[in-house]
């Protein structure tokens, strides 16, 4: 019988994803501060991004130390935002969004991975517009759906979805409103177990078998690339 994984090896595997997270956190920290300035409380995009810091236990310093290097108080690096779009196998619509200090770099490896695994890369606009930007609060199973509805609606919320698969409970919102929302829940006693600001598809495209398993290798190639914030798709029926 064969042995899974030791102890270090497990842990070594668990750190380099947390770095991993760690390095996509900092560059939306840094992004944000330089497009609108170092203050969270004028700037709900840096507010958003300190936030998921928070969530995977990043420390203040560091936080800070990424703000300072953003608004010019340290010496740090320019990243930029470029979003690539394309399809995967089965005609399924892919949202690439990334922050990079080269450009060239990240179009080459985008690309590799879209061909990789049966896809290509489109052009921009090719399938964004199936795509729309929502606010999104979710709350897992046995959490108060009564409580929950009434003080989202209160928020100014535009939807509540309770999903009767899992009993998991997601509110929408517009971008705009999102942290106001997400404020007003907290405030209530209601804090979501996860929350974003996300892109969802206008309509899924269904795969099964092997387009299902090359459009979720493309998809995880995507995400665990250093240079990929967030990845979008509308595929349904992926394991």
């Amino acid at each position: 019988m064969g042995r899974g994984p030791s102890i270090e090896a497990r842990k070594n595997a668990q750190d380099a994803q947390r770095g991993k997270i760690f390095t996509k956190v900092i560059r939306e920290i840094s992004v944000a501060a330089r497009a609108g300035g170092g203050d969270p409380h004028g700037n709900p995009r840096l507010r958003s991004a300190i936030d998921k810091g928070l969530a995977v236990n990043m420390t203040k310093d560091v936080i800070e130390r990424a703000i300072k290097k953003a608004t010019g108080e340290l010496e740090g690096v320019v990243y930029e935002e470029i979003r690539y779009e394309g399809y995967g196998a089965g005609g399924v619509a892919v949202i690439v969004d990334c922050l990079t200090d080269n450009r060239v770099r990240t179009v080459a490896d985008v690309r590799h991975a879209f061909g990789k695994f049966g896809g290509n890369l489109g052009t921009e606009g090719s399938v964004s517009f199936m795509f729309h930007k929502v606010g999104v609060l979710s709350y897992d199973a046995g959490a108060n759906e009564d409580a929950i509805t009434e003080a989202a609606i209160e928020a100014g919320a535009d939807d509540v979805v309770v999903y009767p698969e899992d009993g998991a409970i997601d509110v929408l919102t517009s971008p705009e409103a999102f942290a106001g929302v997400k404020a007003a829940m907290e405030a209530a006693g209601l804090a979501p177990g996860f929350a974003e600001v996300t892109m969802r598809a206008d309509n899924d495209t269904a795969v099964e078998g092997e387009t299902a398993e090359q459009v979720q290798k493309l998809l995880r190639w995507l995400e665990d690339m250093d240079d990929v914030q967030d990845v979008y798709s509308n595929a349904a029926g992926l394991g």
